[in-house]
């Protein structure tokens, strides 16, 4: 192993540090994490909302700004990924894995149990459908666009050290090689873990709960999830050994057309024009809904109030602490890109395929729920969250095949998320190298999959959503201070090459 940094060092012990603790006080753990996850949720709130808010507006107005011409690398460089290989990744690393496990499961939740008005009714299918792709849409991806910006900028056009505390350098200098500066790293690293965490845990819980509706021998246990675990990290960290141009971009292509290839099956071999009226409505009322949606927490309403932080804190939550992991990966793979091109591409194409994803899939479920009778409400609240797409998925054709294939594409997409995971934990903990050490991507890959198996001892689905809003916290202050030190070098950046251009006439008037 080459010589390793204070971040890496600083960041396993106290990783190591909590695995034990989880592992003799699972009580204990559980304990104070539900005490600090609700103060968070129940007094910032406000924070978490208006703050991932701003992100989005910082982006869309970046689009139209004239720094949108500015390539992040140098002027010359080209893509280094054709467009369906980038898009494949950045969605891959982006959203996969949970987009599987609550494409059905949230929509349907959201039906009978809406954030306004009575549930089992026409409005809250339509509020459904709408909160939902809210949930999944534009916020998230202007959080993780902001950061992955800021990094691709500050690492290819600026020649510096691919971490997050490089992209600090306009504001504080020479102190981001300091303790400032490994601080803001170590924090990263934290966030980067608990938000991969609660993946990972989703992950092996709804490929349990898959598993054990194929097979009722097969229990659906916390020793089962333990199992899956295990495999899947010896499967991810062979990928991450293999580098990013091969482990991660082919299960990238392969997680797309797996997902494209079963949501179209849904969409033709169900109520195929219900599903595209639904999509064409549900896309029309998030884009007219989205200021109210953005901003609203129900201060006189103390059941809309538990619903907001139940949901929407929860998702702000756990896309802050996802957004290290994700903007250093969609960073790296973006080199050659305009800013202009590079926030359109990670904000809209996302975007309308999450929208897509939730109407045809979670569409299916409330079309079975309304028109059906199936009591797809009731599987889930008696078997939980990770059965809802499987029980919507036995009421198709071939519903043993599907639901094999839903298995193999929430692998796929487990692997695909920890895998990129390990490559950013390792990079961030090297300095911002490119190509890190395996032995560095492979002792973090041990240790998130161990901090996801405790989170799921000591506490199962709860405690990986206090995980990711605990651990989200302080990584809002770091990303708005990114936000203003990208802002000061654009402007900059503008201003020189302004001057160059004058200086440049005046030479040929001589």
């Amino acid at each position: 192993m080459r010589k390793v940094t204070s971040v890496f060092t600083v960041s396993v012990i106290i990783a190591v540090l909590f695995v034990i603790w989880g592992g003799f006080a699972p009580e204990s753990l559980a304990f104070i994490t539900n005490v600090i996850q609700g103060f968070l949720q129940t007094q910032f709130g406000w924070f978490y909302l208006i703050s991932t808010s701003l992100f989005l507006i910082l982006a869309i107005y970046l689009i139209f700004s004239r720094y949108g011409d500015i390539k992040l690398g140098k002027d010359d460089e080209e893509p280094e990924y054709n467009i369906i290989s980038w898009f494949a990744m950045l969605f891959s690393a982006g959203m996969g894995i949970g987009l599987v496990f609550w494409g059905v499961a949230e929509p349907v939740s959201h039906y009978i149990n809406p954030p306004i008005g009575e549930g089992g009714t026409d409005t809250s299918a339509s509020l459904a459908l709408q909160y939902s792709t809210f949930h999944w849409g534009l916020h998230p991806w202007g959080v993780f666009t902001i950061i992955a910006l800021a990094l691709a900028y500050f690492k290819f056009r600026k020649d510096a050290p691919g971490t997050i505390s490089a992209t600090f350098y306009p504001i504080l200098g020479d102190k981001v090689k300091g303790p400032i500066g490994k601080t803001i790293d170590i924090t990263a690293v934290f966030a980067t873990i608990f938000g991969v965490a609660t993946s990972l845990g989703l992950g092996a819980i709804q490929i349990n709960g898959g598993i054990s509706q194929l097979n009722s021998n097969i229990p659906n246990t916390f020793a089962v999830q333990f199992i899956i675990i295990a495999v899947v990290t010896l499967l991810f960290v062979a990928s991450a050994a293999s580098g990013i141009n091969r482990g991660i971009q082919y299960l990238s292509n392969t997680n797309i057309i797996i997902a494209v290839l079963l949501m179209t099956f849904l969409l033709f071999a169900g109520p195929t024009n219900f599903l595209l009226n639904l999509f064409t409505t549900t896309l029309g009322s998030y884009v007219q809904n989205l200021p109210e949606m953005s901003l609203r927490l129900s201060p006189f309403n103390n059941d809309g109030s538990s619903w907001i932080q139940g949901w929407t804190i929860f998702y702000w939550g756990w896309w802050i602490a996802w957004a290290p992991f994700v903007g250093t990966f969609i960073a790296r793979v973006s080199r050659g890109r305009t800013i202009r091109e590079f926030i359109i591409g990670v904000l809209a194409v996302p975007t309308i395929f999450s929208a897509l994803w939730i109407s045809i899939l979670g569409g299916s479920g409330i079309y079975l729920e309304e028109f059906k009778n199936i009591g797809l409400s009731q599987v889930i609240e008696q078997n939980g969250y990770e059965v809802a797409l499987f029980s919507m998925l036995s009421h198709f054709p071939w519903s043993t095949f599907l639901s094999v294939i839903a298995i193999i594409l929430i692998g796929t997409f487990f692997i695909t998320s920890a895998d990129s995971a390990t490559f950013v934990l390792a990079m961030q903990t090297t300095n911002g190298m490119l190509n890190p050490p395996n032995t560095i991507k492979i002792t973090w890959g041990v240790i998130q999959s161990a901090i996801a198996a405790i989170l799921l001892w000591s506490g199962g689905l709860e405690a990986l959503q206090m995980a990711s809003i605990i651990a989200a916290f302080p990584f809002i202050f770091i990303i708005i201070f990114m936000a203003i030190s990208l802002t000061k070098s654009l402007k900059e950046e503008h201003k020189s090459t302004k001057v160059k251009k004058i200086q440049k006439r005046k030479n040929k008037v001589i």
